[in-house]
């Protein structure tokens, strides 16, 4: 194991879900950081903590579960949400500061990459500045995707949008027409407006649908294919550039 510095802060990217996709970085830190604190909804464990099962087992002096007070519950743009999130982030920013002042190296768990929609951002922007901070980037969710789903993402020239799911119906229209190729994230509930934007914009018949990708329980097939509006928060639709090939 690697010795890590006392009173150091980590974002530590695992991946998208199969932890054979984790780096040699990530693993030497979740091996040898004095806790490990993943965020999680009441009564689960986190998405992040799962992902590290396989390599680091479970130790309660080691663990620090930070409680979601809402998920996807309430509507992000909704003032409630803001009042229940914002001070969630605040205490939970403190509680690890006093580990950090106490000379503890922190592993934060991260699925995908910790800079690409992130909890682990909100710490990161409230933590960094006091304390030594390295974020260890991961395998995007999207990346890991559009590999399993054997869907080159971009050719020559293609230009990419990263979209979430969670923006409304015309907003999705606008930024799907002036696009050559496509991820929708945050997709769960979003899921049938998602799929009435990619028709409007003509973009439906080359959308490929992923759920959980790269993890066992992983579901790819054509959006086509798709007849349910049932999707998990981790779930995205790719659209395919069609550019430039040589």
């Amino acid at each position: 194991m690697t010795s890590l510095s006392s009173g150091h802060l980590y974002g530590v990217g695992l991946g998208p879900g199969n932890p054979d996709y984790m780096t040699v970085r990530a693993l030497k830190i979740l091996q040898s950081a004095d806790r490990l604190v993943h965020f999680c909804k009441a009564g689960r464990r986190g998405n992040g903590r799962t992902i590290a099962d396989a390599v680091v087992p479970a130790d309660p002096a080691r663990e620090i579960a930070l409680v979601y007070p809402v998920t996807t519950e309430i509507d992000a743009r909704d003032p409630a949400y803001g009042s229940a999130i914002t001070p969630f982030y605040e205490e939970a920013a403190e509680r690890l500061a006093v580990e950090l002042a106490a000379g503890h190296s922190l592993a934060v768990l991260c699925e995908g990459d910790p800079f690409f929609y992130g909890s682990f951002m909100h710490l990161w922007r409230r933590l960094a500045p006091r304390f030594p901070t390295e974020v260890v980037p991961g395998v995007t969710g999207m990346s890991g995707s559009w590999t399993r789903a054997g869907v080159p993402i971009t050719w020559g020239d293609d230009v990419l949008t990263v979209c979430p799911g969670t923006l409304d119906h015309d907003t999705l229209v606008a930024r799907f027409r002036t696009t050559d190729a496509a991820v929708i994230m945050k997709l769960g509930r979003h899921l049938p407006k998602v799929r009435n934007a990619l028709r409007e914009a003509g973009l439906h018949d080359r959308a490929v649908y992923v759920e959980r990708g790269t993890m066992a329980d992983e579901v790819i097939c054509p959006l086509s294919e798709k007849t349910d509006d049932a999707a998990p928060y981790f779930a995205l639709i790719l659209v395919p550039g069609q550019g430039r090939r040589l």
